[in-house]
């Protein structure tokens, strides 16, 4: 007599959602940084998990019979994970660009920080405009689009059935080619108000050659270039909502394109 009801079928449906789950939510923007704790991520997993497996959950006999099945299913859920939080991390990538030439235009290059994301250098306005994008991606429920994109991803790809195709590949060069379009938008207005400065500044010494225009130059264009950067604030948070305006449907399309 089964005292416990014990079924199988459910725990199966269990371990593949929760391998869906684990393998894409934590490659997504914000919710796998490294600035989040271990046990954090393992209980959002947890709760995530327990919150979608009785409505969104695969059936239990999807899953695979042999290891080696199994271990094909989990590098489609990587492979997954990888497009969806590519998508995304163009809006991050472009917001860290257009920091990089603010501050070469401003002459911050030698002030560095650490990228979150990747661990590695990166000039201090890179890090600080990541910073302003996340918190205003955030404050448009820009994590809420990414939860959406994961429910998606339930109904149009099935446990290992991710197709690679050169469509995903010509998807994402073409999403890649609006992220330096994009970083090319946000950086504008500083970058053009600091050339010129030092626009204005070349005539002063031609003008006036005795003049040490480095001893004030310098600080002027900081000053220039921070101004400029508190005005495009607004506009950051107008390309901020385009990017989540259209990433329902640039997410349907890449998972329809991985589902085959």
């Amino acid at each position: 007599m089964d005292i416990f009801h014990f079924d199988p079928q459910v725990m199966f449906s269990f371990m593949l959602t929760l391998m869906r789950i684990s393998l894409v939510l934590f490659l997504l923007p914000f919710f796998g940084g490294k600035s989040v704790p271990s046990p954090v991520k393992a209980a959002l997993l947890l709760v995530f998990t327990l919150a979608v497996f009785p409505q969104l959950g695969f059936a239990g006999r999807q899953m695979p019979a042999d290891i080696w099945a199994i271990f094909l299913v989990l590098l489609g859920e990587v492979a997954l994970g990888l497009i969806m939080g590519l998508l995304v991390r163009f809006l991050f990538a472009s917001a860290q660009f257009a920091g990089g030439i603010m501050g070469f235009q401003m002459g911050f290059t030698m002030v560095n920080a650490v990228d979150p994301l990747t661990g590695q250098q990166e000039p201090v306005t890179s890090h600080f405009l990541y910073m302003v994008t996340l918190l205003t991606f955030l404050s448009m429920n820009g994590h809420l689009y990414l939860l959406s994109g994961l429910a998606k991803s339930f109904e149009l790809v099935p446990p290992g059935g991710v197709v690679l195709e050169s469509g995903i590949a010509n998807q994402v060069i073409e999403l890649s080619s609006e992220m330096f379009i994009l970083a090319v938008k946000i950086s504008a207005p500083v970058t053009v108000a600091v050339i010129m400065v030092d626009v204005a500044l070349a005539i002063i010494s031609r003008v006036a050659p005795q003049m040490h225009l480095l001893v004030f130059g310098f600080p002027l264009k900081i000053m220039v270039g921070f101004f400029f950067l508190a005005l495009m604030f607004k506009y950051l948070s107008r390309f901020v909502g385009e990017f989540l305006a259209g990433l329902d449907t640039s997410f349907q399309v890449l998972l329809k394109l991985a589902g085959g």
